[in-house]
């Protein structure tokens, strides 16, 4: 299937390049052959696997799985075996997700619990890989039940932020993202009918002063992690 991929609004650059767009729309219907739960994400119903049941079919080799998060997230810990493909569309190079047939069972993850890692399905899906899942429950309890991970120290908990915040209601449906440029390391949500949306951050060896860049289809603005924690942010 074709990517049909919409630009609601330009973000600034990440590293030089730009790092994906807020405003997301994919052209795919998942398999879903086991009839779990689903989530309407970028107009794909992405189904979320239950984590007691991806670990089955991790223990089982029974599936590709594909980390979500930024390069950072994935190098300090993720799930044996698993590749990374950020969300929302992959790497701008070589793509890992492109070496396996669209014929794979693959499973998404992020930490958030699963707005990175349903983008990258919902994408993935559209591409044609429609035997696609997000774990419902995230990376976190993957890493709290003592599953099995990989990494350069998987003993670190990220600490955790919220970020609650307003936009024009005009943008419902479009996405809400929070980068650290330096690092790379990102996170999405949603942006509800009212324009409000709440983003969980857990980044890595982040201080509260460190400067966050928070992008909606209605603009942009930049402060520091503990001033945009503190209230609501209006972009």
């Amino acid at each position: 299937m074709d990517r049909r991929t919409y630009l609601a609004g330009a973000g600034t650059a990440l590293l030089g390049a730009l790092a994906g767009c807020l405003g997301h729309s994919y052209d795919g219907e998942a398999a879903n052959e086991f009839g779990y739960g689903t989530t309407e994400t970028a107009d794909v119903a992405v189904p979320l696997v239950p984590i007691a049941d991806a670990r089955e079919w991790h223990a089982d080799d029974e599936a590709v799985f594909v980390d979500a998060r930024g390069a950072e997230a994935y190098e300090t810990a993720h799930i044996a075996g698993a590749i990374h493909s950020e969300a929302p569309e992959g790497p701008d190079g070589e793509d890992p997700v492109e070496q396996y047939d669209t014929d794979r069972r693959m499973v998404t993850y992020c930490g958030c619990p699963h707005h990175l890692s349903t983008l990258r399905a919902a994408a993935m899906i559209g591409d044609g890989y429609v035997h696609t899942y997000a774990i419902d429950e995230g990376f976190g309890p993957w890493r709290e039940n003592g599953y099995p991970m990989n990494g350069e120290d998987i003993a670190t908990i990220p600490e955790r932020y919220r970020i609650d915040g307003r936009t024009d209601p005009a943008h419902a449906g479009a996405f809400a993202w929070a980068w650290h440029d330096p690092s790379g390391q990102r996170e999405a949500a949603p942006i509800g009918d009212d324009g409000r949306f709440s983003l969980v951050l857990q980044f890595y060896d982040l201080p509260a002063d460190a400067e966050i860049r928070l992008s909606t289809p209605a603009g942009e603005r930049r402060d520091d992690l503990r001033t945009l924690a503190d209230g609501t942010v209006i972009v």
